[in-house]
């Protein structure tokens, strides 16, 4: 079989009214992904919660994260690239509402041993 070669700047989908999330790999404990935030932020007050590991990376754009029980926002421009531990609250604070912001979240799920 030929692998079958993609790009993940290419087929962005045009403005939308929420966040655009594409699956591009789901295997075992992984899943990657491909969001697309242009202006979206999370509500206020509403914290992602996550049980597993996420590990992003901005591929064009700029977005401020807001962690729980910190002060301010940490700002991301195109290249940063973070860790988010499971179970650490997080927000998306700002994308900038002019130009689409592309992220690739690589999620690492836990083993089923582990909760045992």
């Amino acid at each position: 079989m030929t692998p079958v070669v993609n790009n993940i700047l290419l087929d962005i989908p045009q403005k939308k009214t929420g966040e655009f999330f594409q699956t591009l790999l789901s295997q075992g404990q992984i899943t990657i992904e491909r969001i697309v935030s242009e202006g979206h932020c999370s509500p206020l007050k509403q914290w992602y919660d996550q049980i597993q590991d996420e590990w992003i990376i901005l591929i064009e754009g700029q977005a401020k994260l807001q962690f729980e029980h910190e002060e301010s926002p940490i700002c991301l421009k195109a290249g940063d690239y973070l860790l988010i531990p499971a179970r650490t609250k997080h927000r998306v604070h700002w994308t900038n509402p002019d130009i689409k912001t592309i992220w690739l979240a690589i999620h690492i799920f836990p083993n089923e041993t582990d909760h045992e």
